[in-house]
């Protein structure tokens, strides 16, 4: 199957953008897998902290996103997927522009068919815990990034840019 045809209005380059605003925009510099259909994604963002707990994850991307970003800090675990194909299907039924999980996903050749931006630091088979533990709308940080809600991510096969 292959992925979906990308929007051209999501085509921001992350490098043409860095040289427009330079010093307005923090840059992502763990290196991040780009794991959806849609390569280049930008939008709104909401934050998620959680550890190996999905519950929030699947909860936010199953209301309306407008086109948004959910920035999910899973504290860089590997050791559980923090979504996997059914949650990145309500995604994008939900309208979510895509997903940044500084964590794992699972069913990575089932959500590269998905027309949704997809960054995540890897893979495993194994799902989460469904406790609920963790915060919505809270600042995180990730590789020394502070990302909050409400301001503006840019994500492409370079990299990951956020408003300061």
């Amino acid at each position: 199957m292959t992925a979906p045809a990308q929007n051209p209005a999501n085509n921001i380059n992350t490098a043409d953008l860095y040289d427009e605003r330079g010093d307005e925009l923090a840059s992502v510099s763990l290196q991040f897998q780009s794991l959806g259909g849609r390569s280049h994604f930008s939008g709104t963002v909401r934050t998620i902290r959680c550890f190996q707990d999905n519950a929030l994850v699947k909860s936010t991307l199953a209301t309306p996103g407008n086109g948004n970003v959910l920035v999910v800090d899973g504290g860089g675990s590997l050791g559980t997927a923090l979504m996997g194909d059914m949650i990145a299907e309500s995604a994008v039924a939900n309208g979510w522009a895509g997903v940044v999980i500084n964590g794992a996903i699972r069913d990575r050749e089932a959500i590269a068919a998905l027309d949704l931006g997809v960054k995540a630091l890897g893979s495993n088979p194994r799902k989460s815990a469904k406790a609920g533990a963790g915060e919505v709308d809270v600042d995180v940080q990730i590789d020394g990034v502070t990302i909050r809600s409400g301001t503006t991510i840019w994500c492409d096969p370079d990299g990951i840019l956020v408003e300061r």
